[in-house]
């Protein structure tokens, strides 16, 4: 009797846990299509920015971009790794957290100071815990990062650069290849000109001397709005791309959940049934041993 008893009670209690994970794995799953639709229609607008960089790099002018030149020496290098604010959702964290750690350690190693900044909870509980220093911690970016959010630390970035005062700025986080594909890299945002590079591909080759654009006022005008819209728009969409990747992890790991939960309550109402038909049979045994010794 006590044996049936407990295991309808723990069948009970998962069935509970199976209402609360099919609850999140819903909640992940509209939070997923609002952060989708923001990083596809983000992906557009920072692929042709980019494109935009790049041609004008190559086009043959004799104007340039602090952004886009490498620093003789890097000096002064900062690693931001993006993570999320709440669990639940797989090796999401732990992917980013194990790309990241190895790049923060090669960097000490090339770079005197380098600065860890983190973004999310998670990362920062992780770090704390492996006692590693932190420079800046963030924790105000959720399933939608806003732009004016974003753009306050580009900002920072940006100066840090131009004055000097940074000469590298990698980021890691979760890229947003597809629904059903989503990676954790380690990207270099600064200098501009690799990230221009690598986002240009190879294509065809332009003919020094020769420009594409006709620029009113001046190419320096346009190139001094444009190359740091990029970079902005860039780190936005690390920012997108991390939330998207988290719903999608959480939306999987949750339905992963649900699906355990409900093949356990199967097991467990197997082993119910069998052992409220061996209560019953005992105790049929033993009102027909009764009924013998009356007779």
């Amino acid at each position: 009797m006590a044996k049936a008893r407990a295991l309808d009670k723990r069948r009970k209690s998962i069935r509970n846990i199976r209402k609360i994970t099919r609850t999140m794995e819903l909640i992940a799953t509209a939070r997923y299509k609002k952060a989708m639709d923001r990083a596809t229609a983000a992906t557009a607008y920072t692929r042709r920015i980019t494109q935009v960089v790049a041609d004008l790099a190559r086009a043959g002018l004799a104007v340039s971009h602090p952004l886009l030149e490498a620093h003789e020496q890097t000096n002064n290098a900062v690693l931001l790794v993006l993570t999320a604010n709440r669990g639940l959702c797989g090796g999401y964290n732990g992917s980013v957290l194990r790309t990241a750690l190895p790049r923060l350690e090669e960097l000490k190693r090339t770079v005197p100071p380098v600065s860890l900044e983190v973004s999310g909870k998670r990362g920062i509980a992780a770090c704390k815990f492996r006692k590693l220093p932190l420079d800046q911690s963030f924790t105000q970016f959720d399933d939608q990062p806003k732009f004016e959010e974003v753009d306050r630390i580009a900002t920072r970035y940006l100066e840090a650069y131009v004055t000097g005062k940074l000469d590298r700025l990698d980021v890691a986080y979760t890229k947003f290849l597809s629904s059903s594909k989503q990676t954790a890299v380690v990207e270099t945002l600064l200098p501009l000109g690799s990230l221009v590079g690598a986002e240009a591909g190879e294509k065809q080759e332009e003919k020094r001397g020769e420009s594409m654009y006709e620029f009113l006022p001046s190419a320096e005008s346009i190139l001094e709005e444009v190359v740091p819209a990029s970079f902005k728009a860039k780190l936005f969409k690390c920012f997108l791309d991390a939330a998207v990747s988290e719903q999608i992890a959480r939306m999987v790991a949750m339905k992963s959940a649900t699906e355990n939960a409900g093949e356990l309550i199967k097991q467990l109402s197997m082993q119910y049934n069998r052992a409220r038909q061996g209560r019953i049979t005992s105790e049929l045994m033993d009102v027909i041993g009764g009924v013998e010794a009356l007779a």
